[in-house]
């Protein structure tokens, strides 16, 4: 373990080094919250983790259609364990021990791979939403959204069944580095109009608050 921890602080240092920004996870479970919970560019996840393996992990995360880019390293060079890998959702498996310059520049590459683009269209029961026209509409009626509440919205819809945290909508949505009571209160002051526009009149419930952690769209909940 304590060899897998030196590997890690290495590849932080080394990402770090090319002015990259950095979160390390030391178990399955803290990974896959970092994973479900933030916002990455891309993410090197070591098959052999305590709690839950990598491969679980990547499983869990391409069943809920997250495309974030996935560098797979492991000490199994077989033919077998890299086909298993990649039919998963990998998009780059290394096999160690390996050399710094090599998994910096294969990062590089999926780096300049870029996020996937978003859909044009969503839609979830009878919510629809238009990225390219900029409507939205439930049951075929047209809600009148303002620009950031569209943003949330269309923000809520790429993350689809998965949490969104207050840190990745303070970076992703407002562009801060962190997250502030002013900003807290901006958000739960646009999620509650969001809130009064798709859900309320609809007598439904499908932006969800995970208490202390975020939000998450899902499908509709009838309210009573």
């Amino acid at each position: 373990m304590e060899d897998e921890a030196k590997v890690a602080r290495s590849i932080e240092t080394s990402l770090v080094r090319e002015g990259l920004s950095v979160s390390v996870a030391g178990t399955g479970e803290e990974g896959y919250f970092l994973a479900t919970t933030q916002s990455f560019d891309l993410i090197i996840l070591d098959i052999m983790l305590p709690g839950r393996s990598g491969f679980q992990i990547l499983e869990t995360l391409r069943s809920q259609r997250l495309e974030i880019p996935v560098l797979i390293l492991t000490a199994k060079d077989t033919i077998e364990d890299r086909v298993f890998g990649l039919d998963l959702g990998a998009d780059d498996y290394l096999v160690k021990p390996f050399a710094m310059p090599e998994l910096m520049a294969r990062i590089r590459a999926l780096l300049r791979r870029g996020k996937p683009q978003p859909q044009a269209h969503y839609q979830i029961e009878d919510l629809e939403l238009d990225c390219l026209e900029r409507k939205v509409q439930r049951a075929g009626v047209a809600i009148d959204l303002t620009a950031k509440e569209f943003d949330i919205l269309e923000y809520l819809f790429r993350h689809h069944g998965n949490i969104v945290s207050r840190e990745m909508m303070v970076t992703d949505l407002w562009g801060a580095k962190q997250r502030s009571e002013s900003l807290d209160n901006v958000i739960d002051v646009h999620l509650a109009r969001l809130r009064s526009k798709v859900d309320a009149p609809f007598g439904t419930r499908s932006i969800e608050t995970i208490r202390g952690v975020g939000f998450r769209l899902r499908k509709d909940q009838h309210v009573e």
